[in-house]
């Protein structure tokens, strides 16, 4: 039987848990509210189902739950240490960040170190957009894709995502990652014992499969072959190699630090006030006279599951609510329903 939750019950949960782990109160509502905001607007694969992994690496030191968050600022540009916090504290900061540098510049850069997994970018760019900024988002992972004819995982997933503001209407936001399916969907596929697509990955020694387990133990195939691979490579040059710098993380924390890049971007500057609404306005309006009653533009979808999810609540699956609940046992928070 489908059980809703508030957003909200939802939320507070999430954050004891957080602080439970050593996260200061106020940090650990805002990575709840990433958290579950995730979940909300549809990102089934970076939402609920990966709190039990941040608990992990929370109470093992590899992520830190007392981050020091510091910057140095030039013009056009920002570069954040996050210290070893969780993405969904270090990506709202540099959003805020950039918000505050477009108060006196059009455009800025940040290269964000030592920060955990972000989650779906896709959040953090919508955050931009409700700021009133456009921006760009991405995130260096660990090597992950491999094409056919390799020899092992060649380079990494990159996500990338970007977020557009709509005068009078929800943002436009389009997050995807540079393979063919995002390793969280194999990750669900494997926990439920379902099997996956063709043309999804390769196992380990690089033939193609659909059996989840097998995949997880491969490797990723790139989005439109080598398309997906320059893109991720575009990611590396942004994300990985302008964070080169960062001093070296505690050994704890070596495999779970990633870097990544925001830019943003103030659109008066460019086109006043009403130009360039009106300009979103024609060109959004063509898109969906072209596609018909199924046209729709990235970030709706996301935007009407919110609206529907905080008046009536959230459905999770039961394998994913079975397991936040086991783990509200062990860490003795009940868990909300």
């Amino acid at each position: 039987m489908s059980v809703r939750l508030l957003p909200d019950a939802l939320e507070n949960w999430t954050s004891r848990v957080f602080e439970i782990c050593g996260v200061a109160p106020a940090q650990a509502a805002e990575a709840a509210s990433v958290l579950v905001r995730s979940e909300l607007r549809g990102y089934g694969t970076h939402g609920m189902t990966r709190l039990a992994s941040y608990v992990e690496r929370l109470q093992s030191n590899r992520f830190n739950p007392q981050p020091d968050l510091t910057y140095r600022s030039f013009p056009g540009g920002i570069v954040l240490n996050a210290d070893g916090a969780m993405g969904q504290l270090a990506g709202p900061y540099a959003v805020r960040l950039g918000l505050d540098a477009l108060k006196t510049s059009a455009s800025v850069l940040i290269v964000i170190q030592a920060c955990g997994h972000l989650g779906a970018l896709g959040i953090h760019t919508l955050l931009a957009a409700e700021g009133g900024a456009f921006s760009m988002m991405g995130q260096h992972t660990p090597p992950a894709l491999a094409m056919d004819g390799f020899r092992g995982a060649a380079i990494g997933h990159n996500p990338i995502a970007f977020g557009c503001p709509r005068p009078g209407h929800a943002p436009i936001v389009f997050d995807v990652a540079c393979s063919v399916a995002a390793r969280g969907h194999i990750l669900l596929a494997a926990r439920d014992g379902d099997p996956i697509p063709e043309g999804w990955a390769l196992d380990a020694e690089g033939q193609p499969t659909t059996d989840a387990q097998r995949a997880l133990g491969g490797f990723l195939l790139p989005m439109g072959g080598h398309k997906g691979i320059g893109i991720a490579m575009m990611v590396e040059c942004l994300a990985g190699a302008l964070a080169a710098a960062a001093p070296a993380p505690p050994p704890q924390r070596r495999d779970a630090m990633q870097a990544a890049f925001l830019w943003l971007v103030r659109p008066d500057q460019y086109a006043q006030s009403p130009a360039f609404g009106n300009y979103m306005d024609e060109w959004t309006q063509t898109y969906r006279t072209a596609g018909g009653d199924g046209a729709r533009l990235p970030g709706e979808r996301g935007d009407a599951l919110e609206r529907q999810a905080r008046e009536e609540g959230v459905v999770l699956p039961a394998s994913i609510r079975d397991e936040l609940r086991a783990l509200g046992d062990r860490l003795r928070v009940s868990f909300p329903g």
